[in-house]
């Protein structure tokens, strides 16, 4: 198992972690893992975790300003906003609405 491989199961098992109708960031699981400034890593995690048969709930991290960043990774432009409003978050315009108010912060809720 690659260094990153590791890394990416314990971004997983957090996102894993974040509430229903709620969101956190790319940063926040990086802060909480002890590996702050590697957000795009976790990015990256979040993009290929749709092949992991564990379900990660990808669509509810999103960057620090609440705007879907990652919503090409979803297989439609689209997907990512149905699936958070599936859950009763309201997004326009790309960005959650509400989103400091949603927010699941890692490291104040574990």
């Amino acid at each position: 198992m690659k260094d990153s491989d590791s890394f990416f199961e314990k971004v997983y098992e957090i996102a894993k972690l974040i509430p229903k109708g709620r969101v956190t960031s790319y940063g926040s699981i990086a802060e909480y893992l002890g590996t702050r400034g590697s957000a795009r890593m976790v990015g990256w995690a979040m993009n290929v975790s749709h092949s992991d048969v564990n379900n990660v709930p990808a669509h509810r991290v999103v960057n620090r300003k609440g705007l879907l960043t990652g919503k090409h990774h979803f297989g439609g432009i689209s997907v990512m906003q149905q699936l958070l409003e599936n859950e009763g978050i309201e997004v326009v315009d790309d960005k959650v609405v509400k989103f400091e108010e949603l927010f699941w912060d890692p490291s104040k809720e574990l």
